[in-house]
This record gives structure tokens, C-alpha cells and sequence, in this order.
């Protein structure tokens, strides 16, 4: 099909959907509406009514005694940044608050509820107790291999990685090729859903070859060998935190910013002297053509070409979004001298204490530039107040210590670590004198410290959630790279298959 055709046909199913969420006042046809075309991939299609729907359901009275049907109200609210108490559970336990026997043997509830449970805050035991009870049995049920097709294959997913967690994306792959198979599915649904991942495919390629021209380009003139070539997996990062079309300009900015990120991390990590990173560091809090002359002559062109691309992010972005540039360059001046602390680490053989350790690599994560980077090309659609929240909420450090910890435990299980330093997970060991086993529960458990944080923060800034979701996805795409404690951004066989289809492949209509 044409691509003229595509967007007239799609244009026409999005109208009809749009009838969909206006005929019916049924809360559970509304809410399994929503559900089904966030996880179709096409929710950025309908954010206004998603929202108006929401609303409504959340501040109208709920009386199913469906744990299914609670589960998703509990996580569509929550997901969404408007609160929930866990007491809605309640109803499904005895006196002593242990869920009955008779949820047990309910696939499909347990899953609804397993999902929502991993939406909790600090200090929710309840959520923690329906998380042990509901895995328990999902696993038992799977073991028993009487599920039908694709609850089978939609509890095995969530098992390895619960839905809330769960790259919004790749799901999205699964559910088209399962959601035909679910009783009562909407056809309109489906045809729309694949329409607009190849239509957003058609965008996100041409994208991905403009960057890759970008780079190479890059690449052959600054002239520096130890580069690694990460433009596709900085691309897919992008991609994750935001695929909707009329974000190309973003998209772009973020990737290159990752990009001359990644040349600096190197630079300071694996190539230059320590007189050499303290140069480097001295130009860019310059940030002045007249400080090239400091550098050595290996590293005089990457400085030139990182002061011309912020200049052109300037150039690209409207006047009231100069700041945002201007706030992010700061940023990147601020991890430069990050760097060259681990790098005066490195050098004087210094061994940091596990907190000494946390506090630096965190904010060696570049997560805070990486959030900040996310607002630049959004125009009006950024307030000032959401500027300042993504530049220095609690929730973003969350996010910057999920990384380093994910980080750190990947690179120890392949036996590499940054640099010539000791990474967290060795600091921990060292200090309290436990093996890497116990190292490894520890940090885990701090990660699910953090998850706790970043979805607290979705409930206490409902009115700045779509900043608030960029950290959210940022941690998603965090637990997608570093999935099975291995590290596919530095070693994107992992990617390979993903990409492929993400970018290449389109899905069958």
C-alpha cells in the first residue's frame, strides 16, 4: 500500500475509535479499551481521551468483585499518575489479610494483578504480599501447561519482566500478533495499530539513516580510533523514551547529545593521560573556541565539533527553548568534571567507600543530562516547571542510580569493570566482606527502592506526568539494555533482532 493510502485509511479507523470511547458508559468496556490500545501501541494517538477517560473512571464509585477487573483499574490509574490505595485489594483477602484460595486459580486476574502490583510506592506491604502470592501461582500455572495461547505467553513475559516495566515498544510487537486471539478484540483496533507502527516505521527509518550519515561524517573528522560506534543503539535509546511522530527534532538532538557523550566517557575512560583529561576538562568549562589551544592536537577537532552542534541545537530550537539547550550544555560541562574525578580516582589508585562510589558513578550515569535532553525540541509542550522538574527531581537521581547499579552488575558479571576503578558492586563487596552473590541481592533490592521513588513521583506531579513518563521510560530502557544482567549497549548482538524489527521490518497487514 501506498503511503498516501496508509494515512487516509488510518485517519478514518482513528475517527472510529474515537466513537468507541463515547458510546459505551460501561467503566470495564472503557477500561479494557484503554488498555488494549496502550499496549497496541497507538495510546499517543488518543491522549486526550485516554485522559478525559480516565478521570472519569477515577473519580467514579467501583464496585466489581473481578480481581481482574480491580487489577486494571488499579494499574491504568496509577500508570497514569492519579492514585489508587491498595485497599482496593482488600475485598479478595480473609481476616487475616492473606488473599483467599479462591483467586489462586485465576490466570487471568493473578496476571492483572501481578502487573499492578509493581506500580507500588515505599511502604506498601500489601503490594509487596500481592506481588510473592501472584508469581507464586503464575509460575505454578505455567509449570502445568494448561494455559491457553497468549495468556501462557503474556505470563511467561511478565514473569521476567512485569508489564510496568516492560518496553512500551517491543510489547507492542507482541501484543498486535496476540491481541486477535483475545476474546472480544476490535478489529478496528488491530488494522489501526499496524498501520500506524509501519507508517511510524517509515519515519523512524529515515531518521535513523540522517543520524547514521551524521555520525559517519562525525566520525571522519574527528579522526579518533578508539571510537566505538553506537549511533543505532543511541537511536534505539532515543526510540525508546519517544517514538511519536512530530518528535523528530527531538529524537535527533537527544541521540547526538548520547553520542558526544559516549566520545567524552571514552576519551576520559580508555585513552587519555591524566594531564590530558584535566586539559580536556579545562576547555569544556570554557566552552570557548579560544580553549582549543589547550588540548592536545588528537582532541582539538571532537572540541570544535561538540561547541558546533550545541550552536546548531541552538539554531534548531525556538527562542523561548534556547534555555533548555543552554541548560543542557551545563549539564554536559558538569559531567565532564565528573568524569575527571573517576579519572583522578583511577589515577591516585584511590579506593572510594561503596557511598563515596554511589554518590560519584551516579552522576558519572549521565541520566540528569539525558532527562534534560528530553525537553529540548518540545516546544510549548514543556513548561517551565516541567523543565525544572526533569533537571533535578528525586526521581531522576532514582533513575541515574538504577543505571549505575544495572551498569555495575553487568559489567562485573563479564568480568570488566570501568576503567582501572572498582565498580559498586566491588565496593560493596569490599566494604562488607560478602560474595558477589550477596552483592548482587543487595543491589537488586536497591534498585526496587528506586522503581518505588520514580512511580511515587508519577502520583505526586499527575499535572507534569508527560515528563514524569519520560523518566519512567528512561528506566524501562534502562532494565531493557541491561536485561539478563548483560550489557547490549556495548555489545548490540543483543539488539540485532529488535532493531530489525523495530526500523526494517514491517508488520503484515
Amino acid at each position: 500500500r501506498s503511503e498516501e493510502w496508509m494515512r487516509q485509511r488510518a485517519d478514518k479507523l482513528k475517527e472510529n475509535v474515537r466513537t468507541l470511547f463515547w458510546n459505551s458508559n460501561d467503566v470495564i468496556v472503557r477500561m479494557n479499551l484503554v488498555d488494549a490500545i496502550q499496549r497496541l501501541g497507538i495510546g499517543h494517538l488518543f491522549e486526550e481521551e485516554i485522559s478525559t477517560t480516565l478521570s472519569d473512571i477515577h473519580a467514579s464509585e467501583f464496585t466489581s468483585s473481578s480481581l481482574y477487573e480491580v487489577a486494571l483499574r488499579f494499574r491504568l490509574l496509577r500508570e497514569h499518575g492519579l492514585w489508587v490505595s491498595p485497599d482496593a485489594f482488600d475485598k479478595f483477602k480473609d481476616e487475616d489479610g492473606r488473599f483467599i484460595n479462591r483467586v489462586d486459580n485465576e490466570p487471568r486476574g493473578l496476571l492483572s494483578l501481578y502487573n499492578a502490583a509493581y506500580l507500588l510506592v515505599h511502604d506498601e506491604p500489601q503490594l509487596e504480599e500481592a506481588i510473592s502470592f501472584s508469581r507464586h501461582h503464575l509460575k505454578s500455572m505455567i509449570h502445568g501447561s494448561n494455559l491457553k495461547h497468549p495468556l501462557a505467553n503474556q505470563i511467561e513475559r511478565a514473569l521476567h519482566l512485569p508489564l510496568p516495566r516492560t518496553y512500551k515498544r517491543a510489547e507492542t510487537l507482541h501484543y498486535i500478533s496476540e491481541y486477535g486471539q483475545e476474546e472480544g478484540h476490535i478489529s478496528i483496533l488491530l488494522d489501526l495499530a499496524k498501520l500506524d507502527f509501519n507508517l511510524l516505521q517509515g519515519v523512524h527509518l529515515k531518521e535513523l539513516k540522517a543520524i547514521s550519515k551524521w555520525w559517519k561524517d562525525l566520525n571522519g573528522y574527528v579522526g579518533l580510533s578508539y571510537l566505538r560506534d553506537r549511533v543505532v543503539e543511541s537511536y534505539t535509546w532515543s526510540h525508546m523514551l519517544f517514538y511519536e511522530e512530530g518528535l523528530a527534532l527531538t529524537w535527533i538532538i537527544f541521540t547526538k547529545i548520547i553520542t558526544l557523550t559516549i566520545i567524552m566517557d571514552d576519551t576520559y575512560d580508555s585513552h587519555a593521560t591524566i594531564q590530558e583529561c584535566r586539559k580536556l576538562n579545562e576547555a569544556i568549562q570554557r566552552w570557548n573556541e579560544s580553549a582549543i589551544s589547550l588540548l592536545p592536537e588528537y582532541l582539538k577537532k571532537f572540541y570544535n565539533k561538540l561547541l558546533n552542534n550545541f550552536k546548531e541545537f541552538e539554531d534548531q530550537v525556538a527562542v523561548n527553548e534556547m534555555y533548555r539547550v543552554d541548560y543542557a550544555k551545563k549539564e554536559f560541562q558538569k559531567l565532564s568534571h565528573y568524569f575527571l574525578q573517576e579519572a583522578e580516582w583511577s589515577h591516585n589508585n584511590h579506593k572510594p567507600s561503596f557511598q563515596e562510589q554511589l554518590a560519584l558513578s551516579t552522576k558519572t550515569s549521565t541520566v540528569q543530562l539525558l532527562c534534560v535532553s528530553t525537553t529540548i525540541g518540545r516546544g510549548d509542550a514543556i513548561t517551565n516547571e516541567a523543565f525544572k522538574w526533569a533537571a533535578s527531581s528525586t526521581a531522576v537521581t532514582a533513575c541515574a542510580k538504577i543505571l549505575r547499579f544495572m551498569n555495575d552488575i553487568a559489567s562485573f558479571k563479564r568480568g570488566k569493570n570501568k576503567g582501572d576503578m572498582a565498580s559498586i558492586m566491588e565496593s560493596y563487596m569490599n566494604e562488607h566482606k560478602v560474595t558477589s552473590e550477596v552483592a548482587f541481592a543487595k543491589l537488586d533490592s536497591l534498585i526496587e527502592d528506586e522503581w518505588r521513588t520514580i512511580i511515587q513521583a508519577c502520583c505526586e506531579h499527575h499535572q507534569l506526568l508527560p515528563v514524569v513518563q519520560r523518566v519512567v521510560n528512561l528506566a524501562i530502557c534502562i532494565m531493557f539494555f541491561y536485561d539478563k544482567r548483560k550489557d547490549a549497549y556495548t555489545f548490540s548482538t543483543h539488539l540485532q533482532e529488535i532493531v530489525r524489527s523495530l526500523f526494517v521490518k514491517p508488520i503484515p497487514m
